[in-house]
C-alpha cells in the first residue's frame, strides 16, 4: 500500500494519523479476539467450553444494587450507597441531616 502523503491536505493527514493511531492501539486486542474465537471453536469441537478447559469460570453477573437512601424532597430519587454521592444526598448532609435520616 503506497500513499503519496505529499498530495494530501492537512485535514486528510490528520485523519490518516488518527486512523493509524487507533489501529495501533487496538491491534493487540483484535489479535486476542481472533485467538480467543479460535480457541473457543476448538474447545467446542472437542465437546468442552473454554472455561472448562482453562479452569476459569463464567463472568459473575452482579445483581442491581438495592436503594438505601431516598431524597426527602423527591422520593423517586434514590441512591444505593455505592459510587459517587448524589448532589441531593450531599446537600442533605450539609444541611445537618444524617444518612440515617435519609434511609429508606
Amino acid at each position: 500500500m503506497n500513499i503519496d502523503l505529499n498530495v494530501l491536505s492537512l485535514k486528510e493527514l490528520k485523519e490518516l494519523h488518527s486512523q493509524v493511531a487507533k489501529a495501533i492501539a487496538t491491534f493487540e486486542d483484535r489479535k486476542k479476539k481472533v485467538a480467543l474465537a479460535e480457541l473457543e471453536e476448538k474447545a467446542r469441537a472437542l465437546g468442552f467450553t473454554l472455561a472448562e478447559l482453562t479452569g476459569g469460570s463464567a463472568p459473575r453477573k452482579r445483581a442491581p444494587a438495592v436503594a438505601k437512601y431516598a431524597n426527602p424532597a423527591d422520593k423517586s430519587e434514590t441512591w444505593s450507597g455505592r459510587g459517587r454521592k448524589p448532589r441531593w444526598f450531599e446537600a442533605a448532609l450539609a444541611s445537618g441531616q444524617s444518612p440515617e435520616d435519609l434511609a429508606i
